[in-house]
């Protein structure tokens, strides 16, 4: 079945006890735990940063569906439930297995039913991967995954998040391409997600290639541009602002937009923000400084984009 790359739905969880996560600081060196608010501060910074974007998105024209997180049990994480489902056009559902314990509890059956029965959207298969935490391998959702849904391919950074063998059951399943590669920052580290060194739009890719090994760099360019993208440059720095962590979404009236933090933004340089706009139309950005900082995730790790056929 042909799927669009863009959604015009999505799901997103507005917090009630965000936190800093030290159960995955130690893969995540996008987070900043110290010198930085916490407790009621952080969470009170946290849901008026998520209201800003929740509303510019629907103002935007993009069709939002919010859920209340629980205050029990204490998921500090619950803000980016991109890593625990993803949406698919055929009505498939997948669940996937998550590291940390503590973000394995954001899982919850009770949202993907109120997308059927108060939002009205078909929900055929559930494929649940989550059987895999038992053997200690990983794969969090489009964190790990970024999908070229319309050729069906599945770029992904091996790392302790992003595990081949399950890679291997996910492209098996939904019958997508693997294309897997090393990816590390300036430090040698390895990247924790797919989702912050690139992004895969309709018209456009936006990539950090200087992450990718070597060894794999120009293949995983190359089948950018063989799929027909405009392919963009990030730099290092401009990974760590978080620009590599922009989404295309659609909109009401059938247009798009880009979808991603200030800080991103402000990173871009103008040719580079003339480029994505031609491709995908007008940027939608809100500045989320704590979630950034303390959950080492963006705007893009806040949206699960609802691909799901209507009932």
């Amino acid at each position: 079945m042909t799927e669009k790359q863009t959604a015009s739905a999505v799901l997103m969880v507005r917090p009630v006890r965000f936190a800093g996560n030290v159960q995955t600081a130690a893969s995540n060196r996008f987070q900043q735990l110290e010198n930085t608010a916490s407790g009621d501060a952080a969470q009170s910074a946290a849901r008026a940063e998520f209201d800003g974007l929740a509303q510019s998105l629907q103002q935007a024209g993009v069709q939002v569906h919010v859920f209340e997180d629980t205050a029990e049990p204490h998921t500090p994480d619950s803000i980016f439930p991109n890593n625990w489902v993803s949406f698919h056009a055929d009505g498939t559902v997948v669940l996937y297995p998550m590291l940390a314990p503590n973000r394995r509890l954001e899982r919850r059956l009770d949202l993907l039913e109120a997308l059927h029965t108060r939002h009205g959207f078909h929900i055929a298969r559930t494929i649940d991967l989550t059987h895999r935490e038992a053997q200690e391998k990983f794969l969090e959702g489009t964190g790990s995954l970024v999908l070229d849904r319309i050729n069906r391919i599945a770029y992904a950074c091996l790392s302790p998040r992003t595990d081949m063998d399950v890679l291997g059951e996910f492209a098996q399943r939904l019958d997508y391409e693997i294309a897997a590669f090393e990816a590390f920052d300036a430090g040698g580290t390895a990247i924790y997600h797919t989702n912050v060194l690139m992004s895969v739009g309709a018209r456009f890719a936006a990539v950090c290639s200087e992450c990718i090994e070597a060894g794999r760099r120009e293949a995983v360019i190359d089948l950018l541009h063989t799929s027909g993208r405009t392919v963009v440059e990030l730099s290092f720095d401009q990974m760590h602002q978080f620009a590599g962590n922009m989404l295309e979404l659609g909109t009401a009236d059938g247009g798009s937009v880009i979808a991603m933090s200030s800080a991103a933004l402000a990173s871009l340089a103008t040719d580079q923000r003339a480029v994505l706009e031609d491709a995908a139309g007008p940027i939608v950005s809100h500045a989320i400084p704590t979630i950034e900082r303390l959950g080492g995730g963006s705007v893009r790790c806040m949206i699960a984009e609802v691909h799901l056929p209507r009932s």
